[in-house]
């Protein structure tokens, strides 16, 4: 980790993880401050986790969550009294570093010139001249002259982000286009449920983010923050602008962490766990080749999350390693779900429930995890039984958690989220319903789908398509049907294939002689463990669209 040094008393830094805080305290730092919400990223460390290892070291720590490029007065006044206040010299830390160094930019003018700040910024390896113009302009992000403008812009170079990049190369070689993306790793979050059950390593699920942008495509490293659609504006971390003519929002989703009680105090220890992030998916493997006895508990949270079929999954995969090694019997295995049935589409539950069955688990409906107390082993679960609510407290060895989820932050403020906070797109074209210029895809609109990698590889080529179409650059509109797949690992070996659409559909890709999605399959597991992966890397990520072909939904030929 490189420590960017602003001023003799402040450095800043992009995330730290655990393993860096004994290089902090030798390079002589005194103090951390954290200035990244939880939740914001897959491989993020929550600051609770920092917090307890960091004051083992005797460092000091604080916790001043800034939503980025929303850096408030109160934000500024408070950053400024606790680097006041703290021991030095004190390092902060945000996604990229970015936010921190803003924080001290708005606060450094008792201190420092307008030049003065600009300058130390570049030499730490920062561009805050969006920020120079807003402390000029007593405070208002000067949006008269855009700092970018481009043609095409592109939000997230998460799955949906860079296939749809890809998908509009292909089609159009000579379109501009700009991601706008602050991470420099990229992640293929559906191999996680495998790291958790040792059939994959961690880094065979990342690559960094320069080797999986399309060829011809520009990388704006940093993050969106807010957006002036009637202006055809975003704001970008720095107090910087981009003018865009169409844009692709496809963000992601946010893991709300701390709307459990406790849990990200304990997170990666005290035998819980959870594959939904990069760091913790081996750990899920570690307790569960150490389980020989006791209770194991995992939890579903309330829809809509990515992958609903993951919770269960781990659950499965745990269950067959402990039956394999004939401890199965002395394992309480325990499923708590918010929802009221195992899986959404009936037509595999019949095949869902023989494991269920096999393995011995009780089913747990209508429970709601909001605590975990780690230390004590105990999840307190709300129940919800008509209208009447209890709180049931479950001792554990193991805890799986998948937390609740929501839009990131910054899309909740924006003017293109629906009253619920999801991105308001029309369910077909995935065109925003309100700005025509605007289109989204993946986990952040509000389209009723699952939110799956399969959805994002089935949409990017709708959305490329339909871009193109309004840019007067293809002939025809895509529909999207809805479409998504949650290949449910029920065992070492065997997979059932949900694949559905809107409405819970069941639109099933293969023969039902090559591969029935309705009984758990070894072919099926074939094309998770070995087929998906390519796919996903050399398929869907470079614009071939391997079983992925939009269909029309109208011709200007017509």
């Amino acid at each position: 980790m490189t420590f960017k040094r602003v001023t003799p008393e402040l450095s800043v830094s992009a995330q730290i993880t655990l393993n860096d805080l004994q290089h902090i305290k030798e390079q002589g730092f005194k103090s951390i401050v954290c200035n990244r919400p939880d939740g914001e990223g897959a491989d993020q460390i929550s600051f609770a986790a920092i917090e307890k290892q960091a004051n083992n070291l005797g460092l000091n720590c604080h916790y001043l969550p800034v939503v980025s490029s929303k850096v408030t007065d109160d934000d500024i006044k408070n950053f400024e009294n606790i680097v006041r206040d703290l021991p030095k010299p004190i390092l902060a830390y945000c996604r990229t570093g970015t936010r921190s160094i803003t924080l001290w930019a708005m606060s450094a003018p008792k201190t420092y010139s307008h030049e003065e700040i600009l300058n130390l910024s570049q030499k730490a390896g920062y561009d805050l001249s969006g920020v120079i113009r807003r402390l000029k302009n007593n405070g208002e992000t000067q949006i008269s002259k855009a700092d970018f403008a481009y043609p095409i812009v592109i939000i997230g170079a998460g799955a949906g982000g860079v296939a749809v990049a890809a998908s509009i190369k292909s089609r159009s070689p000579e379109s501009e286009i700009v991601i706008i993306e602050p991470n420099e790793i990229h992640y293929y979050q559906p191999g996680w449920t495998l790291v958790g059950r040792g059939v994959f390593t961690p880094e065979q699920t990342v690559k960094t983010t320069a080797s999986v942008i399309p060829d011809g495509v520009k990388w704006l490293k940093g993050a969106a923050a807010a957006f002036i659609p009637d202006e055809n504006l975003i704001i970008i971390d720095g107090c910087r602008t981009v003018k865009y003519e169409h844009l692709v929002v496809c963000p992601g989703i946010k893991l709300d962490w701390h709307k459990i009680d406790g849990l990200s105090e304990t997170l990666g220890e005290n035998g819980v766990t959870s594959n939904y992030r990069y760091d913790l998916a081996p750990y899920t493997w570690e307790l569960v080749q150490n389980l020989k006895k006791g209770k194991a508990v995992f939890s579903q949270p309330p829809m809509p999350i990515k992958c609903a079929g993951a919770p269960q999954k781990a659950m499965y995969l745990s269950s067959d390693y402990w039956f394999k090694n004939k401890v199965i019997n002395n394992i309480d295995v325990e499923f708590y779900n918010k929802g009221e049935v195992l899986f959404g589409v009936k037509e595999y539950v019949p095949a869902l429930l023989e494991y269920i069955k096999k393995y011995d688990v009780n089913m747990n409906f209508n429970h709601e995890l909001i605590a975990v107390d780690g230390k004590q082993k105990i999840a307190t679960f709300k129940v919800v039984n008509g209208e009447n609510e209890s709180v049931e407290k479950v001792k554990f060895d193991m805890l799986h958690v998948v937390p609740p989820q929501s839009a990131p932050d910054f899309i909740k403020v924006s003017p293109l989220v629906d009253e619920n906070g999801w991105i308001d797109v029309d369910q077909s074209t995935l065109q925003h319903k309100k700005f025509s210029n605007i289109f989204a895809l993946g986990d952040a609109t509000n389209a009723p789908n699952a939110k799956t990698a399969a959805a994002a590889r089935m949409q990017a080529p709708v959305v490329a398509t339909n871009l193109l179409y309004a840019r007067g650059l293809s002939k025809y509109q895509a529909i999207y049907n809805g479409y998504g797949s949650c290949p449910l690992t029920v065992e070492l070996g065997k997979v059932v294939l949900a694949e559905f659409g809107y409405g819970g559909k069941v639109m099933n890709s293969f023969p039902s002689w090559i591969i029935n999605g309705k009984r758990p399959s070894r072919l099926a597991w074939l094309l998770k463990e070995k087929l998906l992966p390519p796919i996903y890397w050399l398929g869907m990520l470079k614009g071939r669209e391997w079983m992925a072909k939009p269909e029309k939904l109208s011709d200007k030929s017509d």
